[in-house]
């Protein structure tokens, strides 16, 4: 698929990458940036997911070699989790087309603003550990692989719903919980961009001009979340998951 873009066009995608790369490395959401970039420049509807899904890889990607350098993640264990995921994404972008993703829309807001509440008022949601409530198996076995089939037909939100899970259910810290929900959130993006990349969306130029902006922005992003922690995941997800409900709400 073919996309003319002016040299300023491609700067300025260039510079929207980065900072949706940052605020999509902390607390998820980057999408909610990118995707009405890419339809405002002139893109259609399905080259502009399409495009998104290769930006949003490569920034995943670099986002969580940069917490597995930081030693946040032990790859060794956390491999059945991808597995999962990486399943349930397969099984979301094959079944787009048999579901109705206008009843997700409605739904969504609701989840997001309680993922807001749930960050703002839990003592849980901070930088210290706390109690497990669900086993590991459970939550491979069905969180995550629900959540991947989720980003595989419709997306908003992934990241913040992997790492409050994290939180809410296994107990992680918010900063331990978002460099293991930017591992899946990779998983799933690859995945769904597979699908894109076999129908002939992606605008190569465009997300190539993109992906090297969210390079730059997860690196920026990772190490705000090692650096500073839960000081500023618990305040950027807060808005990101308000502002995501509105969008769905107000917008559609």
């Amino acid at each position: 698929m073919e996309f003319l873009a002016s040299p300023e066009i491609l700067g300025l995608l260039f510079l929207v990458a980065i900072f949706a790369g940052c605020i999509d490395t902390i607390a998820g959401g980057g999408g909610l940036i990118t995707v009405p970039t890419l339809l405002a420049v002139g893109l259609p509807p399905a080259a502009a997911l399409a495009t998104n899904k290769l930006q949003g890889s490569f920034g995943t990607l670099t986002a969580s070699v940069a917490f597995i350098r930081r030693g946040e993640i032990d790859l060794g264990a956390f491999w059945p989790f991808i597995l999962a995921t990486l399943v349930g994404a397969a099984l979301g972008t094959v079944g787009v087309r048999m579901i109705d993703a206008s009843a997700l829309a409605e739904l969504i807001p609701v989840l997001l603003i309680g993922v807001a509440l749930y960050v703002l008022l839990s003592p849980r949601a901070g930088d210290l550990e706390a109690h497990q409530r669900v086993s590991f198996a459970f939550f491979i076995g069905a969180v995550a692989p629900v959540i991947g089939a989720y980003d595989g037909f419709f997306g908003p939100g992934t990241g913040s719903f992997f790492a409050i899970g994290f939180v809410a259910l296994l107990g992680f810290s918010l900063r331990r919980a978002t460099a293991h929900a930017k591992v899946l959130n990779f998983t799933s993006n690859v995945t769904s961009l597979a699908v894109f990349v076999s129908g002939g969306h992606v605008i190569w130029l465009v997300g190539g001009v993109m992906a090297a902006g969210a390079l730059v922005g997860a690196q920026i992003g990772a190490h705000l979340v090692v650096r500073v922690g839960a000081r500023i995941v618990r305040p950027v997800l807060v808005v990101v998951s308000v502002s995501m409900a509105l969008k769905l709400l107000i917008w559609g």
